[in-house]
C-alpha cells in the first residue's frame, strides 16, 4: 500500500498548474491578504477568486482564517518546500546529464576530425555520366529495343 504525505504532490502541481494560482500565491508569498483584496487586480468575480484559494487550501499550499469578516489567506511554506525537494531530486538527474553531454562534446570536440572526401571528388563520382555506377545504372533502367514502341 502506498502512502502519501499530506497533501499528496498531485494536487499541489495540479493546483499549481493554473497561471492565476500561481500568480496568487506569488503575492501571498510576500504578504498576507484577504479574499477581496486578491481579487482586485482580476477581472472575475470574488467566487471565482475564492475557488482559486480554495484549490490551493486543499493542496496545503495556503490557509484561510476569519478575522472578523474577512477571511486572511496565508501561504504555507512546508508544503512549498515539499514540492521544492521533489523538484530537486530530478534537478540532481538532469544535472549529471548535462555534465555528462558536455563532458562528451567537450571530448569529441578535441579529438581531430576525420579525414572526409573533398566535395569536388562527392560531386564528380555522383555527376559524371560515364562513371561506372553510373552507366550500369542507365543501362538497367533504359528500355530494350524489343520493348519500344513507336
Amino acid at each position: 500500500m502506498v502512502e502519501y504525505a499530506a497533501p499528496p504532490l498531485d494536487l499541489i502541481f495540479q493546483s499549481l498548474a493554473d497561471a492565476t494560482r500561481r500568480d496568487i500565491l506569488r503575492r501571498l508569498s510576500r504578504a498576507e491578504q484577504t479574499i477581496s483584496e486578491l481579487a482586485r487586480p482580476y477581472a472575475m468575480s470574488l467566487a471565482a477568486i475564492a475557488k482559486h484559494v480554495g484549490v490551493l487550501e486543499r493542496a496545503g499550499l495556503v490557509t484561510k482564517e476569519r478575522t472578523g469578516k474577512e477571511k486572511v489567506v496565508r501561504v504555507v511554506p512546508a508544503t512549498l518546500k515539499a514540492a521544492e525537494a521533489h523538484l530537486s531530486e530530478y534537478e540532481k538527474l538532469w544535472a549529471a546529464r548535462f555534465d555528462a553531454l558536455e563532458a562528451l562534446l567537450s571530448s569529441d570536440t578535441a579529438a581531430p576530425p576525420a579525414e572526409k572526401p573533398s566535395p569536388k571528388s562527392r560531386m564528380s563520382s555522383s555527376v559524371n555520366p560515364t562513371h561506372e555506377s553510373n552507366t550500369k545504372w542507365q543501362r538497367s533502367k533504359s528500355p530494350s529495343p524489343k520493348t519500344r514502341r513507336t
